[in-house]
Formats: structure tokens, sequence, C-alpha cells
């Protein structure tokens, strides 16, 4: 997935006190984005481990669950002030506690999403949102033919009910999922709404304040790059095969 940009710089510092997991009155992490990127990771894995009746994991097994080396595990959890113990590795439940506190997933948080079209609905009818901490909490789309329509138990409302909805449901995150031509302008009215964050599904780069985070999925630029990694090997096996065809000569 590429990154379109993050505001408020290349990590996460709120120097302001914040309520910790534990409810004690700390400083929030200075995160860089790398470790950002794989906080979810471990918490995926730590939820499976969780559910398979592990209680502590070794920083070699949650680095191998998450697909990252153990080095760069236990130097992304140090930032959290997890160091593990020795001989014994990580404690689950807590640790769980830590990743969700700093992922912002203590309760679940409210989404909306526009644009109802082929993606916008299969991402309405995802049943994986709810059980990482989110919840879709409206639908919006330009088109009235569309208004009107239930889709996972929400009914699709006209893009123009999104200042309204936004307040009263509570909403900073919304995932656009319109095509690129429409893109902007939703992402503006978003903004105006009060959305400070936005997934971005639509081929295109938004144009957003400081303030707004936007995270840019673009699923044709990821099947060029698996083919640049397919055209590199077909290369490689190339030149190989011509080594080989000379030594045998």
């Amino acid at each position: 997935m590429s990154q379109q940009r993050t505001g408020g710089g290349s990590g996460l510092n709120g120097r302001a006190g914040a309520v910790g997991f534990s409810g004690n009155v700390i400083d929030f992490p200075d995160l860089p984005e790398a470790t950002v990127a794989r906080l979810p990771e471990y918490l995926r894995a730590l939820h499976h481990l969780a559910d398979t009746g592990h209680d502590t994991v070794s920083s070699e097994g949650l680095a191998n669950a998450a697909g990252v080396n153990s080095a760069k595990l236990r130097k992304d959890l140090s930032h959290l002030g997890s160091y593990g113990t020795r001989g014994v590795g990580y404690d689950i439940a807590p640790l769980i506690g830590q990743i969700e506190y700093v992922l912002g997933l203590t309760s679940r948080r409210a989404v909306a999403l526009v644009g109802v079209g082929n993606l916008g609905h299969a991402l309405a009818n995802y049943g994986g949102f709810s059980s990482r901490g989110f919840r879709i909490a409206a639908l919006f789309d330009a088109d009235r033919s569309r208004v009107g329509e239930r889709i996972n138990g929400l009914v699709v409302q006209h893009v123009s009910e999104i200042p309204a909805t936004v307040k009263a449901e509570s909403i900073s995150i919304a995932v656009l999922a319109t095509p690129a031509s429409a893109a902007q302008t939703v992402a503006d009215q978003l903004i105006e709404a009060g959305v400070t964050s936005i997934l971005n599904f639509a081929p295109c780069v938004l144009s957003v304040p400081d303030r707004v985070d936007v995270r840019k999925v673009d699923l044709a630029i990821e099947l060029q790059i698996l083919s640049f990694h397919e055209h590199r090997k077909s290369a490689e096996d190339r030149k190989s095969a011509r080594i080989n065809g000379e030594v045998r000569t």
C-alpha cells in the first residue's frame, strides 16, 4: 500500500500528557512511521496467539508471525516501553493493550464510507473492520439511484448528508471509494464536515490541509510493483540460463 501523506511530520509526537491504557498520565510515544505501519501486524499476530491459548510469546515467535525480523520487532516495541522478559518473552494480553492504546483502538472508531460502487459495496460488506476496532457508521453516494439502498444494515445516504451525519456519529475517519474525478470534491466535503483522516482508494492524489492525514491504496500500483519483481526474476533466470549454457559449451 502506498502512502500519500501524513500530517504532522515523520513521526507521531504528542507532547501533551495522555491517559495511557494503564490509566497513568504519560507522554504519547514519538514513533517512526515505519513502526506505526508494523504495529497493526503485531496486533493481528498477538490476537491470533491469544485466541489459540497462548499467554506469552518470544520475540522470535512474534516476529515470525508478523513477518519481520526479531531485531526490528524488539526495537519497535521498545518505543512503547515493552522490552519483554529474558527467557519468557512478552506477556500477550498487556502488549495487546499497549498497542491498542497507541493505535487509538481502546473503543471502536466510527468510519464513513463514500462511494458504494463495486469496491465500496464490497468494503461495506467486509466483516473484518469490527474485529480490528472500527465500525462503518455511514454510507454515502452521489448517485441518487443508490440512495436508500440498504447494505449490511446501513442505508446509503446522499453526499449532501455528510455534514449532519459526520457530526451526529462523531466520525473523524472516512474511506473514499469514489471515481477519481469526484474524489477531491468529496474529500473537501468530508474535511469541511470535520473528518481529519482519509483512506483513499481513488486513483488520484488529494490536496488536503496539513492537519488531515491521508493513506492511499492503489491496487494497480501494487500490481505494477509485483510486475517489476516478476520482470526482474525473469531477467535473472535468462541470465542464469545463458551463463549455464556457456559453461556447458
